[in-house]
């Protein structure tokens, strides 16, 4: 008999275990691939012990539901290998200085993943720049002009984007872009001449003052546990307008006491997918260490890495 309860004893521990290992599993597979995109540009660690994705890597990694991977632009393919983009529900993107070496080729195969609905984007501060940013607001533009158009005419369309990308911040004064226009060929076809959404502002500037963050969208699920109104200690500048496509939603928005303002988390949609801009930094600033910020952060991945959420 003491013989049977030990053995009996070992089997019932065993298939404990096995059930944990089971569950653990389960949870890893049900879990938001998140890949952190993070430049890692020596300046971060003005403000960082460790670099800024690293950071932000090591803040998700302990909270439920996320298996968290970070990449950076030194990696193969620059971090956006098919192997890397395969396992990724939500790309959190940061780049500043070397946002212009990933090239349009490499951020279509991001795009169209975004366009599919297999990934979703979180842009960070200075990500505005992009190239995966700037070609998802490209495609959104495209978009939102093929809208304006009478249904039985959508399929007929020719694009062309005027100029080149350029990474230059638009004048006080400057036509707010894109735009669109639309010209009926004789052959029955509309050509969209389009100018490019220059994905930048016309004013920032890198004091490390204090700005407040208003909540326009309390309900949204990015705001959940966010106060109404919060101070960020140390923060850049960022001044309206903002050249891109007019959001789907914009859940914050940012004021400074000279007046400036800014649409500080703005969402739109692309095809399936979904982008969420998120402004605070830069990465002189220590802003996300702060808990509201990372509030946000993780609040956006959990939106964006979940279907069907409004």
């Amino acid at each position: 008999m003491p013989h049977f309860r030990k053995h009996s004893m070992t089997s019932i521990t065993l298939i404990i275990l096995l059930l944990t290992i089971g569950e653990s599993v389960l949870a890893k597979d049900d879990a938001i691939q998140v890949i952190i995109w993070d430049e890692q540009q020596p300046s971060q660690k003005q403000a960082y012990q460790i670099f800024l994705g690293e950071y932000l890597r090591d803040y998700l990694t302990r909270q439920p539901g996320l298996d968290v991977q970070l990449v950076t632009i030194d990696h193969p393919e620059k971090g956006l290998s098919k192997q890397v983009l395969d396992r990724c529900d939500v790309l959190v993107w940061w780049g500043h200085v070397r946002n212009g070496e990933v090239s349009v080729e490499e951020s279509k195969t991001v795009v169209d993943r975004i366009r599919q609905g297999k990934i979703n984007l979180l842009a960070l501060h200075s990500a505005h720049w992009a190239t995966p940013f700037v070609w998802a607001m490209h495609e959104r533009a495209k978009d939102d002009a093929i809208q304006t158009l009478p249904a039985d005419e959508r399929d007929k369309v020719d694009i062309e984007f005027l100029g080149e990308i350029v990474r230059r911040p638009p004048a006080r004064n400057a036509p707010l872009t894109p735009q669109a226009e639309i010209v009926k060929r004789s052959n029955g076809r509309t050509l969209i001449r389009m100018t490019r959404p220059n994905c930048c502002f016309p004013a920032y500037e890198n004091h490390g003052r204090s700005s407040t963050i208003t909540t326009r969208l309390p309900d949204h699920p990015i705001a959940k546990g966010i106060p109404k109104s919060f101070k960020l200690t140390h923060t850049e500048m960022y001044d309206e307008p903002f050249h891109v496509p007019k959001p789907d939603a914009v859940v914050f928005e940012e004021r400074w006491e000279a007046g400036h303002f800014f649409r500080s988390g703005a969402i739109w949609r692309l095809g399936e997918g979904k982008i969420f801009y998120f402004r605070p930094g830069h990465e002189t600033h220590a802003v996300f260490t702060e808990p509201i910020p990372l509030q946000i952060v993780e609040n956006a991945i959990r939106w964006l890495g979940t279907e069907n959420q409004p």
